[in-house]
This record gives structure tokens, C-alpha cells and sequence, in this order.
């Protein structure tokens, strides 16, 4: 009996400690149970891939922290940005595009949204929209108006461009001249312009007049700054509906704008065709036309804003106008997770991700708000683009034909600028080239 009750006891002290040691064995079983239920939760995480055009260091390094920060504040969201060089940038885009690829998010250079957005691949923005988001109070309606196309918009827009006349201090005052105003309302005129050029330029020591709109580039910088000299003489490219070029580019107005423009090069000799490297850096430019980016530029070459180089509103003629229009945000229409795309895009032109961006980039905030509460855009010379932007500022054309459209106007310039050709000649084949493509648009 005493030798039963023995072997019981072991026995139950055999299978306690069997006990121990298996819960011992399945505590790490059930921790990993834990980690793989964590790791299915993580699983759950939406992931977006988020398309942009490289920029300069301001503007990358304002997009990472956003992004950080919309991580941080967005845990079950994560977006893959992937910069792109601006040279390569449609190319890319749109082959990707095609083959069904494209990101989720996107960011679109305004004039090119009717192109997407005819063809089907951006999504809709207005049933994301609420009041909240401020679209009727803190943002100018020319801008909104560039961002829709048949009464959908179609992008969110985190910046404002626009142009302003930078003048050489030194060569200014070398001839005895002076500056420019620096109120946004108060621009010179262009004929005013032309005088003072004319008085301090000398060509013959090569020191030149002006640089009127970023010489004779490639890509969409061309009509971007070009445009506005038609608008300023009350001219136009298209008809409102944008259904046709006649009647419009080959108006009295824009004729004017544009025998203007070629003066500038061929009778009053203020403008070269070909210019030196770096003439303005060089002093051996009085004026030129250039956006905010080229103050930061500037300085980083040893230019001193305020000692070498000023700024004051872009010339006017019968109208003061300059251009907008930017890079905006919008999302692919085949998206797999609209609300959590468009939730990316709330946050990135929001007021304070749109705060943080102008103040690291310097660029005019697409906001009302952030503009009032930065010091920077209250102030010379930030001040001049910010206010031209908000009041002065007109769209390119709204139209899926806009590309076709800007290369006319690309060549309209090069054949009354470079090649000197009869003004009315080069707006007639203007005119044909632009109704040709219009005519293909439903």
C-alpha cells in the first residue's frame, strides 16, 4: 500500500514536471501564433506607389519629410514615391500608362490633365471633395479652373507658378538707369521696358538687353512663357470652348503681341537670338524672365538679391497677366484603393503639408492661407509671385489638343523669332495646324 501511495505521488510529480516543461516548450508557439497574427495584420497595410517628376533639392527633401510624416500619421498606408527625371517624365508616364501600369497616384503638370483625363486614366476628384477641403475659399478660381475638364476636377494642386522680371543691378546703375518697382500691382510696361533697355544695353562690349521669355527651348517651357505676351496685348490661341484657333490667334491682338515680340529681336534690337552661357550670372544680360527657383539658383552661384540681382512684376501691355499652372496631384481611375490614394492627396495639399512644403521649396503655396500665414509670401520680392499668381494669373488651354497646341505655339515663336519670318504668314500655319488637331477632339 505504502509503495502504491509512493509510485502515485512520483507519478503525478513526473507529469507536473511534463507539464511545465511542454508549457515551457508552446509559450514560444504561441508567441509566434502572435508574431504571425502581427504579420498578417501588417499584410493588411494598403500599398500605393506614388509617381513624381525629380526635383531640385528643396523640393525632394520636402517631399520625403511629408511623405515620413504621412507615414507616421497614416500607419495602415504606405506609399511608394518614385522620382523621375523631368526630361523623361511623360515619356515614362504615359508608356506606363498604356501598358496598365501606371501608379496610383500621379503627378500631373496641369496643361496635360484634359489628355488623361479624356482618355480615361485619372479618376474624378469631386465626390472625395468636402467643404473642408476649402476648394471654393482657399484656392484662386483661375487656378481650380486649370485642374477641370467638363466640370470634374481632376487634380489638387500643392503649388502656384509664375513668372516676374529679374534685372541686373550692376549693369543698371553702370548706365545710370533705374530700378524697377517692386509692387506687384505697379508692373512697367513693356514699352517702358524697351527704353530702358535700349539706353544701357551695348551690345558691341556684349553686355545685351533682355532675355523676353527663355530664348528658344524644348518641351513645354516654350508656351509657358511665351503665352502671356499674347494675353497681355488682349490676344488668344484658342476660342473659349477651345474649338478653334481662327479668329482668335490670327486676331488683330495677338497679331500686335506678336509683331511685339519679334521687334524685340529684329527692329528695336533689345533681345539676341543666341545668348552667352550664363549672361545674366555673367553681367552681360540687363533683364531676363524667370519663377521663384531661379532666386535660390541665383544665390547658390554668388548672386545677392538686393546687391546684383532685383526682381519686380512680369511686363504688362494693355493687361497685366502671367501664367499658372503647375505640378497637381491626381489618382489612376483603375485604382485598386481609391480612398486610400485620395487620402494621400488630402494630406500632401493639405495646410500643413502644403506649409511645410513652401517654406523648405520657397514656391507659392496653392493656399490662400498658407500664402497669409508665411511671412516670406507677405514680403519682397516672394510677395510678387504670390500676388500675380492669385490675381493676374490665366490657364493654357483646357484641352485633350493641348500638347499639339503648345509645340504650334513652340514654332509659331522659333519662325518670327529665329527665322524672322512675315508674322501673319507664321499665325496662318499657326492657325491651320492647331484647328487640324482640334478638329479630331470630340
Amino acid at each position: 500500500m505504502m509503495k502504491r501511495i509512493i509510485y502515485t505521488s512520483l507519478f503525478v510529480l513526473l507529469v507536473s514536471v511534463i507539464i511545465g516543461y511542454l508549457v515551457i516548450l508552446v509559450r514560444p508557439l504561441s508567441l509566434q501564433e502572435e508574431d504571425l497574427e502581427q504579420m498578417d495584420e501588417e499584410e493588411e497595410v494598403v500599398q500605393l506607389t506614388f509617381w513624381r517628376n525629380y526635383g531640385n533639392a528643396a523640393e525632394n527633401k520636402a517631399y520625403n519629410e511629408i511623405l515620413e510624416d504621412f507615414h507616421q500619421a497614416h500607419p495602415n498606408i504606405h506609399v511608394t514615391m518614385q522620382n523621375v527625371e523631368y526630361v523623361n517624365y511623360e515619356v515614362k508616364l504615359r508608356t506606363e500608362l498604356v501598358t496598365g501600369i501606371g501608379p496610383d497616384i500621379m503627378a500631373i503638370d496641369s496643361p496635360y490633365l484634359a489628355l488623361y483625363a479624356d482618355a480615361g486614366i485619372l479618376m474624378p476628384l469631386n465626390d472625395f471633395l468636402t467643404e473642408a477641403d476649402g476648394i471654393e475659399d482657399d484656392f484662386s478660381s483661375a487656378i481650380m479652373e486649370g485642374l477641370t475638364y467638363k466640370d470634374q476636377l481632376y487634380l489638387m494642386p500643392l503649388i502656384e507658378s509664375s513668372l516676374a522680371l529679374y534685372y541686373n543691378m550692376n549693369l543698371l546703375e553702370d548706365a545710370g538707369l533705374p530700378f524697377p518697382e517692386g509692387d506687384p500691382d505697379q508692373p512697367l510696361t513693356w514699352d517702358e521696358v524697351v527704353e530702358l533697355l535700349k539706353a544701357g544695353q551695348r551690345p558691341e562690349e556684349e553686355i545685351y538687353g533682355i532675355d523676353p521669355a527663355q530664348g528658344f527651348g524644348s518641351g513645354e517651357a516654350p508656351a509657358y512663357f511665351k503665352l502671356p505676351i499674347i494675353w497681355q496685348f488682349g490676344g488668344e490661341v484658342v476660342s473659349p470652348d477651345v474649338t478653334t484657333a481662327s479668329g482668335y490667334l490670327d486676331s488683330e491682338e495677338t497679331i500686335e503681341a506678336l509683331q511685339f515680340y519679334q521687334d524685340l529681336y529684329h527692329k528695336d534690337k533689345v533681345a539676341v537670338r543666341e545668348l552667352p552661357a550664363s549672361a545674366f550670372e555673367n553681367n552681360q544680360l540687363m533683364m531676363t524672365i524667370l519663377g521663384t527657383w531661379a532666386i535660390t539658383d541665383l544665390e547658390e552661384q554668388g548672386l545677392k538679391l538686393g546687391e546684383d540681382f532685383g526682381i519686380a512684376p512680369l511686363p504688362k501691355a494693355d493687361y497685366q497677366v502671367v501664367p499658372n499652372g503647375s505640378w497637381a496631384l491626381g489618382m489612376l481611375s483603375s485604382t485598386s484603393h481609391p480612398e486610400e490614394a485620395w487620402e494621400f492627396i488630402r494630406y500632401v495639399t493639405s495646410y500643413g503639408a502644403m506649409k511645410k512644403y513652401s517654406s523648405i521649396t520657397g514656391e507659392v503655396p496653392a493656399r490662400y492661407s498658407v500664402a497669409e500665414d508665411l511671412p516670406k509670401f507677405n514680403t519682397y520680392p516672394y510677395n510678387i509671385f504670390a500676388e500675380q499668381a492669385y490675381s493676374y494669373s490665366k490657364n493654357r488651354p483646357v484641352t485633350p489638343a493641348y500638347p499639339d497646341i503648345s509645340i504650334a505655339i513652340k514654332q509659331l515663336f522659333e519662325d518670327i523669332g529665329l527665322a524672322n519670318q512675315d508674322v501673319e504668314t507664321a499665325v496662318e500655319e499657326a492657325v491651320e495646324t492647331i484647328n487640324q488637331r482640334l478638329s479630331e477632339v470630340d
